[in-house]
């Protein structure tokens, strides 16, 4: 059984695509939310999903509804991303080829937006999983509950869960999968995409030089 896991605070606008990519194909979706105010629950509820309460955070979230769903296998994903479709095929012929279930596979990253920087920021992020082996979270993330629990599952931190369950996973458990997420462009078209990737990589660089997720948070979040 295949659950997706969904954090959501205030996700109304981009939820129901993201749900409607998933609706047909997954056996149950949970959503994380954190304490959303814009209908998210409402729409969700209407859409067939599991909600679960959690305190806000992303990293918080995810815990939660990792500890709600039922399926062995765990697929995480971002209230503003959309997998394409034929998604599930992808993901059923990786875990029917991973007898000892100690494999995490991620999408390959795109944007909703035609702009010439939405292309480069994605060979960025390309060159970055293929080079230092880190997708992030707006990637998707697939892999069994022993693999899950294996590494201890996502850690109640407010900023940063995504690289530190990555980096736990390690380089070598990690495995591109042939397909597309599309991830909402609307936050880098509103920053500026020079500003919003240098916000992302000071923030990411600060965690690898050992500042605390809430300090991060607190100055760029």
């Amino acid at each position: 059984m295949l659950s997706v896991v969904i954090p959501t605070l205030c996700a109304a606008a981009t939820l129901p695509a993201t749900l409607a990519a998933l609706a047909q194909d997954a056996d149950e979706i949970v959503i994380a939310d954190g304490g959303s105010t814009d209908g998210t629950v409402v729409l969700a509820a209407g859409q067939g999903a599991r909600i679960v309460a959690a305190p806000t955070g992303r990293g918080l979230q995810l815990a939660v509804g990792a500890a709600a769903a039922r399926g062995d296998w765990l697929l995480f994903v971002h209230a503003d991303t959309q997998l394409a479709p034929g998604w599930r095929a992808v993901a059923d012929r990786f875990m029917a080829g991973r007898e000892d279930r100690l494999s995490a596979g991620y999408f390959h990253f795109a944007l909703d937006d035609d702009a010439p920087a939405a292309r480069r920021l994605e060979r960025v992020v390309a060159w970055r999983c293929r080079r230092l082996g880190l997708p992030y979270g707006d990637q998707g993330l697939l892999m069994s509950r022993t693999l899950y629990d294996l590494v201890g599952g996502y850690r109640p931190i407010v900023l940063m869960e995504d690289v530190d369950i990555v980096r736990r996973l390690g380089r070598a458990r990690l495995v591109a999968l042939d397909h597309v997420a599309v991830t909402s462009a609307a936050r880098y078209r509103h920053d500026g995409y020079l500003r919003r990737s240098t916000r992302n990589l000071v923030c990411v660089s600060a965690w690898f030089l050992g500042v605390s997720p809430r300090t991060i948070a607190r100055h760029y979040g």
